[in-house]
């Protein structure tokens, strides 16, 4: 559609891609964040936090490295590229690694280090771009340092009013909830750039203090909310893709090339070996992270920063860093699944988790569960007695094969069924713990040490 398209559109603001992009970023954090699993991010917080500072750090030294001795660019242009294509997209990760049966520990790692790494790659890209020399390597630490805290801080602090707000004020109707929730995502990046923190890094916090806080009708919210996230990345990509000029390309194929097998091929390798050798993980599973660290419009998102600043050669380094992000995401998203098996690190074996939406009962005090069956959940062929639910709650209906039925305590239940399950507040946590057990360990979940409930939704 663009300019050398069959629309002819012309299309040369930068600054409407940087807003545009920023804005959409947002809502994939968001979206993302509301995805993640707290049981599945903690035991991995402090190794993807280093890998989405120490590791960005690595993986810009040896990038520019690369595009000054071998491509030739000079220093400011090479240092702006490899911060650029440091940052993993946070999009193509979630999208990536979500069909993929990894182990929580790769997933929960990767997914966090895209969420977190935005943060100071954009704070390096600023810098970067600035007019005059760059500020010494001890100042940038401390920006970088003191707009992490305070993203963070008004992050947590947004996510978990809204969190608590949801919980205990019933809104009128159902559909009010996704956009609540979104709201409050929105509303921590606000918090966050105007405190002077990194909105980034606030509102994909804040989305994950929100994903994990068992709100009401949760599945309608999540699949609200992964809507919006293919709508930005669509709008986003079409806004980039009038942005390029095609003809102009041609010149900078191949230092993108060399460029992009140097920050796949050594870049992404160190730097996930030099953040991780602390925490002793696998190699199986440091060499699927480096090949891993995905690519995709946030990159040339940042690139538009040093054409807004008018940075000299900047329309360069955009045309770089978008065939570079193309070239590279067509190779290494389409592999990941055969490597992950080479690797032997997928874990088909493992049992479906439960889908439970939650609607409150304001007037019972209680709340409405509504559970899904899915195929290879080990509830099926367990008695509906064998649940062995609190006091305060009970499956008081069965719904099979498009017919509802009241379950007797000897009702064997089978898969594809959906159950309500009516539970007080009391006792609402501990009919949804007791739920998955079973979803994951069969009838005897509890008395074998398979009880994994958890916090997982």
């Amino acid at each position: 559609m663009g300019q050398d398209g069959i629309g002819h559109i012309a299309f040369n603001s930068a600054a409407t891609t940087q807003v545009m992009g920023y804005a959409a970023l947002v809502v994939i954090l968001a979206e993302g964040g509301l995805g993640t699993k707290w049981k599945e991010i903690r035991p991995v917080l402090s190794s993807a936090s280093v890998l989405a500072t120490v590791g960005v750090a690595i993986s810009v030294g040896v990038t520019a490295a690369g595009a000054h001795y071998l491509v030739g660019l000079e220093w400011r242009q090479a240092l702006i590229i490899g911060a650029v294509v440091s940052s993993t997209d946070a999009a193509a990760v979630f999208s990536v690694l979500r069909r993929i049966p990894l182990p929580a520990r790769v997933t929960g790692t990767l997914e966090a280090e895209s969420g977190f790494n935005d943060a100071p790659v954009v704070i390096l890209v600023v810098a970067f771009s600035t007019a005059g020399p760059v500020e010494h390597w001890y100042v940038l630490l401390g920006e970088i340092a003191l707009e992490l805290a305070i993203g963070a801080a008004l992050g947590i602090a947004v996510g978990w009013i809204g969190s608590w707000g949801l919980r205990h004020v019933a809104l009128p109707a159902s559909g009010l909830y996704p956009i609540a929730v979104m709201a409050i995502a929105v509303t921590a990046y606000a918090a966050g750039a105007l405190g002077h923190g990194s909105g980034f890094l606030a509102v994909y916090l804040a989305s994950m203090v929100l994903g994990n806080a068992r709100l009401p009708h949760w599945p309608a919210t999540r699949g609200f909310a992964e809507g919006l996230g293919w709508i930005a990345q669509i709008g986003m990509f079409v806004v980039l893709g009038l942005l390029v000029t095609p003809h102009e390309l041609g010149d900078d194929v191949w230092p993108a090339l060399v460029i992009g097998l140097v920050l796949t091929m050594v870049a992404r390798p160190l730097s996930v070996v030099g953040s991780l050798a602390p925490f002793r993980v696998p190699w199986r599973e440091q060499a699927l992270m480096s090949w891993a660290g995905l690519r995709g419009a946030v990159p040339i998102i940042l690139a538009t920063i040093p054409m807004v600043n008018g940075v000299a050669g900047s329309r360069r380094i955009f045309n770089i860093v978008f065939v570079l992000v193309v070239v590279y995401t067509l190779v290494q998203g389409p592999t990941l699944p055969w490597l992950a098996r080479t690797l032997r690190l997928g874990e088909q074996g493992e049992a479906s988790d439960l889908g439970i939406e939650s609607a409150p009962l304001e007037r019972l005090r209680g709340h409405l569960l509504s559970v899904s069956v899915p195929e290879g959940s080990r509830m099926h062929g367990v008695e509906v007695s064998e649940l062995r639910l609190p006091p305060g709650a009970a499956v008081t209906l069965v719904v099979r094969e498009g017919e509802s039925f009241v379950p007797m305590p000897t009702t064997v239940l089978q898969h594809d069924d959906e159950l309500l399950v009516v539970a007080t507040d009391p006792v609402r946590d501990a009919a949804e713990r007791r739920l998955r057990a079973v979803a994951h360990g069969g009838k005897l979940a509890g008395w074998l040490g398979t009880d994994r409930g958890g916090d997982g939704r």
